[in-house]
């Protein structure tokens, strides 16, 4: 690929893989890119949250390996390991957080600030993870780590709460 690792978005349009790993242009954004990756989970999970459990599990599965692929692939091609604008890892991560979530608004934004706060924080193991798991795993991994911690406070609150 002939794009820049400092301007991966000039050419996005131009190969599926980069336009899924770049999170259909939203890793673009010249600020927060992990933010509006998150934001861009936010349409493709509405339908999705009224799928069985199971359903909705095994497309988690199916989602996280395809990211494992194309944020490698997409990683390797800038020549930069996780460039800020690789958010299809984001988009995993905010959709396990919903997994088995209450539904309505204010559950998928508790959701989406909680995810956030873990992909910014990095909580141990969630940097370590970050620093030393390399690849396409490696990419996915913290956030799916981020969205483990999210995911468990997003229960206990809708536990606690009688909203779940």
């Amino acid at each position: 690929m002939t794009t820049s690792p400092d301007r991966p978005c000039a050419n996005i349009l131009r190969n599926p893989i980069h336009f899924l790993a770049l999170g259909f242009g939203s890793g673009c954004a010249p600020k927060a890119p992990g933010t509006f990756g998150t934001l861009a989970a936010i349409p493709l999970y509405l339908p999705l949250q009224h799928l069985a459990l199971g359903y909705y599990i095994a497309l988690v599965i199916v989602t996280f390996i395809l990211g494992v692929w194309v944020c490698g692939r997409t990683s390797r091609d800038l020549g930069v390991h996780d460039h800020p604008s690789i958010v299809w890892d984001e988009v995993v991560g905010y959709f396990i957080t919903m997994l088995g979530a209450p539904h309505g608004v204010g559950w998928m934004i508790l959701g989406f600030g909680l995810f956030r706060l873990f992909d910014i924080v990095k909580p141990w193991p969630i940097k370590a993870a970050d620093k030393h798991v390399g690849g396409g795993f490696g990419i996915m991994f913290d956030d799916v780590l981020a969205a483990v911690y999210a995911w468990l406070i997003l229960q206990g609150v809708a536990f606690f709460s009688g909203g779940g």
